[in-house]
């Protein structure tokens, strides 16, 4: 039986499979339209976790505050650039409030003109000339800035860029690491081909300097950040690493890696206790804290202007950037579509003191791998066996626990884990499994409507249909009960009846006895000429068919001694009958030829049902039934013993009971 059942589900099983295999294969494919599908979705759900596990400005508590040149700074002060010693005396105010670092997400690439020099170019009198000179420090707004630059821990921004013409303009740092190989081998890290730093003297006062740069994913959104990245052969590290290097008054930063193929794969940062978990290529992802503001934003021009409050910023890092948007530093971000770039900053800042960073274990994929095989084979072997409700209450709870163990991995323990291939497979192998059912067992139950549904009460039709894979067409052998119901005297009947009479006749006899059969569960053979056959205990199990075939039998012969009075008032001939019922083993299935085929029975049970159904008009009686059926009955009704007999046709005598009604 089982087996039979896995041969009718043989194409639902492959095509589950091959379902399965396809996610599989898009999952880790390299073929680009496939690829960025399945990258573009995993991004999708990667964003609405986020968004999810938001922490917000209601629960936050961070070192980092921002100062923002937003646009009442640009309206009060004036437009950027501001002159260096604006912001130099902006800086200085930070250093008197209590601020320990500041990191600066701007830079300072241009030499600033010094106003006494260009007045002294445009002046001939060389008395004035020589006063000007001597103004001429006092005025050197670069200077003004190193001074106040280099009265505290503060870092430097600078860009890495992909301008491929290797352009270099200002001055960098010196590099974390002097070559971008280790042991010989070179690390998996971006490498960019140009860079802009802010002026010597600048850098040089500075305590450090990092790059700002950020490389948004294929679709514009900045969801990682690089904390290392190469240029001229030499590793630089990041403003967010700097400014928290500073903070921790380390001298160094240390790079742990591990062996990639003929290469060295980073695989974190430490910065003294803290250890800072990477990619291959040395990028994180940044775990926004809200939308932009969530972090706490101070004016610049407040400070500038004494009015801003010193218990936000003593012993606070303070990062100087913009979120005015003429100064185009806003970008497009999972928590919003225009994010300032100097809150990404400090969001990694934050993420790298509290440790609290997403990652991507080396196990992961192996796990992402053996969620998608597992769910996936479950539910190629498990749904073609089962019912439309129970497919869907299994693939919810499937669902529901794969979403769950997904975001309580992140939310717990901040492990990203791949979810849209098993979600892809579910789906994939679901659909299958539906439309199969839809398309072929739909099929099948009408198929089995059609068959049954002249033979068989319309109800248990209707529950066949439900169970279509119980009940089997082919030819298989059953215990079953038959009855053979006879007219007497057809002959002499059709004799005394016109062509149309006689049909009504029959149409009047066959109908309430068939409608008897059919109310006691039973199944309607064949009409030959007069006869009906009928049986019990197929193609549904009966465990009462010998109680219900004898019940059929009472009703049928009641009803016709209704008919035979009816007939009579209305001047036909009486209608008498003969009923036979036997009990045994017989083949049942769908039969016939490739033109015309009926569900019946074969055997010899049914040979001796018909032969028992002609014996009641030797012995004078209108019911009889063999041993066979009597037996499990004598306690609930009364027989009379008629004779033991020998049936032609059969070795073993039989023994007849009249059923006493």
């Amino acid at each position: 039986m089982i087996w039979r059942r896995a041969r009718d589900k043989a194409w639902p099983l492959i095509l589950g499979l091959t379902m399965l295999i396809a996610v599989v294969w898009a999952a880790y494919t390299q073929f680009g339209p496939v690829r960025e599908a399945v990258d573009t979705a995993e991004r999708f759900f990667y964003d609405q976790r986020l968004l999810w596990t938001q922490t917000g400005q209601d629960d936050f508590d961070t070192e980092v505050v921002v100062i923002d040149i937003d646009e009442s700074s640009l309206a009060r002060i004036g437009r950027w650039p501001w002159p260096r010693a604006t912001v130099a005396e902006l800086t200085e105010r930070l250093w008197d409030a209590g601020v320990v670092v500041i990191g600066y997400d701007v830079v300072f690439a241009e030499p600033e003109r010094n106003i006494a020099e260009q007045v002294a170019q445009a002046v001939d009198d060389p008395q004035l000339k020589t006063h000007l000179a001597r103004l001429r420090e006092q005025f050197d707004g670069d200077k003004r800035l190193a001074d106040s630059l280099s009265k505290g821990d503060s870092v430097l921004g600078f860009i890495l860029h992909s301008d491929q013409a290797g352009t270099k303009v200002g001055s960098l740092p010196p590099p974390t690491k002097d070559s971008l190989s280790i042991e010989q081998r070179p690390l998996t890290v971006f490498r960019l081909p140009s860079a802009t730093a802010s002026r010597p003297e600048l850098v040089e006062a500075a305590s450090a300097s990092g790059f700002f740069t950020v490389r948004p994913d294929p679709d514009g959104v900045v969801r990682r950040a690089p904390l290392l990245l190469g240029y001229e052969d030499k590793l630089y590290s990041s403003l967010a690493l700097e400014v928290v290097r500073q903070y921790q008054l380390l001298h160094s930063i240390d790079i742990i890696s591990k062996p990639f193929a003929d290469a060295k794969a980073i695989d974190r940062v430490e910065l003294g206790g803290l250890e800072i978990p990477t990619d291959y290529r040395g990028q994180v992802l940044i775990p926004y804290r809200g939308p932009e503001k969530t972090f706490p934003y101070v004016s610049a021009a407040d400070v500038l202007e004494g009015k801003a409050a010193e218990e936000k910023l003593e012993g606070k890092i303070a990062l100087l950037g913009t979120s005015a948007l003429g100064l185009y530093d806003l970008r497009p971000t999972p928590v919003g579509s225009a994010y300032p770039g100097v809150e990404v900053h400090a969001t990694l800042i934050d993420a790298m003191l509290k440790g609290d960073f997403p990652r991507q274990p080396a196990w992961a994929e192996g796990a992402d791998f053996i969620t998608l095989m597992s769910s996936g084979l479950l539910l190629t072997a498990t749904l073609p066996f089962l019912a439309p409700l129970s497919t869907l209450i299994l693939v919810a709870a499937l669902l529901a626990a794969v979403i769950a163990t997904n975001l309580w991995a992140w939310a717990a323990h901040g492990i990203v884990l791949s979810i849209i291939p098993t979600l892809a497979a579910v789906t994939l192998i679901t659909f299958v499994n539906l439309g199969w059912g839809f398309l072929f067992e739909y099929r099948r139950r009408n198929m089995l409507r059609q068959r049954f549904g002249e033979y068989v009460p319309p109800e248990l039709v209707e529950q066949m249909a439900e169970r279509p894979d119980e009940y089997n067409l082919e030819g298989e052998t059953r215990e079953i009960t038959l009855l053979f119901a006879d007219i007497r005297g057809f002959t002499t009947l059709s004799e005394k009846l016109d062509a149309a009479t006689l049909k009504s006749v029959l149409n009047r006899f066959f109908t309430p006895m068939t409608r008897i059969i059919f109310e006691h569960h039973g199944t309607i053979d064949k009409y030959v000429g007069d006869m009906i056959m009928a049986f019990w205990g197929a193609p549904m199990d009966d465990p009462e068919q010998r109680k219900n075939a004898l019940e059929a039998a009472f009703a049928m012969l009641r009803e016709t001694d209704r008919l035979k009075e009816e007939f009579a008032a209305e001047g036909l001939p009486a209608i008498e009958i003969g009923i036979g019922l036997n009990t045994g083993p017989a083949s049942v299935g769908d039969m016939g030829s490739e033109y015309r085929r009926a569900y019946t029975a074969l055997g010899d049970s049914v040979n001796l049902a018909a032969r028992t159904e002609s014996k009641t008009k030797d012995y004078g009686v209108r019911l009889l039934v063999t041993e066979h059926t009597r037996e499990g009955l004598e306690k609930q009704y009364s027989f009379r013993e008629i004779e033991r007999v020998q049936v032609k046709g059969r070795n073993e005598p039989v023994t007849m009971y009249e059923p006493v009604l």
